[in-house]
This record gives C-alpha cells, structure tokens and sequence, in this order.
C-alpha cells in the first residue's frame, strides 16, 4: 500500500494488489462468490476488507441456506459495497493536494537566492486563509525569506501555486545544511477547514574561502590586492581637449555677440563718444576749451540728425526724435550759449555745467537708460 499525505492528518491510499481470499467459514462457492463481487465494487482497500468482513459474517449465518440465495445475498452487499466506494472516491477528490518543485540542495553560498515553487490544488468551495501565509523578512539560522508569491495558475480548476524565495545570508565557515521551515497553509471554507502542510526542505551552504589553504607560495595569507591595469587616456585627452577648445570658442562668439558687440556699439554712439570726452570738464574752462568741448556736442547731434543742426532745426530735429524731447530746452540754451563762445568775442572764462548736463542726457536717451 502507498500512502501520500495531502493535509494534516488526512491520508490517502491506492492499492496495489491484494491478499488471497480468506476463508471465510461458509462453504467454498459462497466465499468465491464474496470475494469476487466484493473485489469489483471499487471501494477503496479498508472498504473492501470491512465490506468483506460483514460479507462473511452474513454468508456464515445463512450457512446451510442454498448456495444460489447466499450468492444473491453477498450480491447485494456488493452493490451496496460500489455505492459505498463512489461517495468516498468522490469525498477524497474533494481534498487538498500538492506537489513541491524541490530547489537545489547544495551548492549554495552567501548571497544566493532559492526559489522554491508549491503547485497546489483546491477543491471548489475552499480559499486560501491568507493569514497563514509566511511574511516577508522572516529569518532563520541562515535563510531570510525574500519575497512570497501566491497566485492562481487556472482558478477555473483550483490550481495555483505559490513562490518562496529565500536568501542565504550566512557564510558559515564549513559546509553547513539547514532547512526551508516547514509550512501550514489554512484553506477555509465547505465541507469543513483543511490545512496542507509543506514540509521543511535541506538547503546545503558552503562557506566563500575554506579555514585552512595549501602553504603553496601564492596561497595562504590573503595576498594583497592586484594593482588595476594601467588605461591609455591620451585618446580620451585629447578627445576631451577638442571638446574644450570647441566649447571655449563658441562661448567666446556668443559673449563677443552678445555682450561686446553692443557695448562696443554703444560706446561708439556719437553722443557716448561725446559724453567721454566731456565727464571729465572741470567746472569752468577757458573760451578756446570751452568752443572745443561744444563742438564735440555739435558733432553728436549732428551725426544723430543726419545733417547740421542750427538753432531753428531744434524742433524738426524733435519732431524726427521724439525721444530726445525732453531736451528741447537744453538744446535751445546750448545753442544760445555756442552762439555767444562763438561770435560774442568773450574770451573770459565759461561754465561748463550745461555742456556736462546736456551730453549725459543725451547718452542716456541715446543707450534707451533715460
């Protein structure tokens, strides 16, 4: 007889052949006819036996009785026998069953990770409790479960499977074996509660480097560690130089675009050129210097205009510029001014605070700062 435990407690047996009929203390045709039709109800071996048992008994008490109406008798015990063997073929069908993918036992070492795969079968009416599932993170003596994993393969016909994957985290210093614990999963539901226990599996870890090595020259003592090879880096410089020198010129481009090209501009405006000249007046200059300085705001604002501008053009000069409106009476009083230095024949000294004030204004409104 085999046996294979499919939950706790609950065992199922199929038969492989059976002993020879025993007397059973009625005559020889009516014990061949109790084995026979007790043997082709299909119950199950301890069925049978029973079933055999009481055939007996009864052929024994109607020992005498013809042989025909004990065989009628025993036959009808037989199909009761059949009946019997059906319901309980059909009660087995309903219980658990499953079947463990085994991992590798050996060859394992610090840092592995084993997989261990559980195809399980529930019967309709039953689910899995999912409290009696292991959690993550558990540690024994040497494995750290890592991740478990219960899913349905064919829900339709109750199977599924569940994935345990465990993490050697211990470098034992000879080969060690431990166990995967054993497991008990809670399936609740009709006819009744049922547990499927997973046995505990061996795992064998070796250790990384043994206790003892060869005294062999090389071996031994931990040797120091092996200087990395050197790498050509010229091709990876000058590579890299290239990129610099390509980077450096573009940047250089942008800021002479951007940023020197319009200074520069700006600073050859005629009244900034002007205005350079006259930040640095004193307050007063003699008349010579003072005709020089003005003549530098005469050619500002006739470079502006496009053509010499008098006193008169003043306002055509503003209504062709209306930015520089708001020096329409500067301008009228430096025209005065340049009129008297010019021809009034004064030869004395002038004041040069309209000059300074005129020429910043005009460079403010000139660069759009005004």
């Amino acid at each position: 007889m085999k046996q294979r435990q499919v939950s706790g407690g609950d065992t199922v047996a199929s038969h492989r052949g059976e002993a020879a009929p025993a007397d059973c203390g009625a005559s020889p045709a009516v014990c061949r006819n109790v084995h026979a039709v007790v043997a082709r109800s299909g119950s199950r071996t301890v069925d049978r036996t029973v079933l055999r048992t009481v055939a007996c008994a009864v052929a024994r008490a109607v020992h005498g009785a013809a042989p025909r109406t004990a065989s009628r008798l025993v036959f009808g015990l037989g199909l009761a026998g059949a009946a019997l063997g059906v319901t309980t073929a059909q009660a087995a069908e309903r219980l658990l069953a499953a079947q463990a993918d085994a991992p590798r036992a050996y060859g394992h070492t610090v840092g592995d990770v084993v997989t261990r795969r559980v195809q399980v079968t529930v019967p309709e009416g039953l689910h899995l409790d999912a409290d009696s599932l292991p959690s993550a993170g558990q540690r024994g003596r040497a494995l750290e479960l890592r991740e478990v994993d219960w899913r349905a393969v064919d829900a339709g016909a109750g199977r599924y499977e569940l994935r345990l994957r465990y993490q050697v985290f211990l470098s034992p210093p000879e080969a060690r074996t431990f166990e995967m614990p054993t497991l008990r999963l809670r399936f609740i539901g009709s006819p009744r509660d049922q547990d499927l226990l997973i046995d505990a599996w061996p795992v064998s870890v070796a250790p990384l480097v043994p206790v003892e090595v060869s005294p062999r020259r090389g071996l031994g003592e931990l040797q120091p560690d092996i200087a990395p090879p050197a790498i050509d880096t010229q091709p990876t410089t000058t590579r890299l130089a290239l990129y610099g020198l390509g980077l450096a010129a573009g940047a250089a481009y942008l800021a002479v675009v951007y940023l020197g090209w319009p200074a520069w501009m700006r600073r050859q405006r005629p009244f900034g050129r002007a205005w350079r000249r006259l930040a640095t007046l004193p307050a007063t200059l003699p008349a010579a210097q003072w005709q020089a300085a003005a003549r530098e705001l005469h050619q500002a604002l006739d470079a502006t205009a496009g053509h010499t501008v008098f006193a008169q053009g003043v306002d055509a000069f503003i209504a062709q510029r209306p930015r520089f409106s708001p020096l329409r009476e500067d301008l009228l009083a430096f025209f005065v001014a340049s009129r008297t230095a010019f021809f009034g024949g004064d030869a004395g000294l002038r004041e040069t605070a309209l000059l300074r004030r005129l020429g910043r204004r005009a460079r403010d409104i000139e660069r759009g700062s005004a």
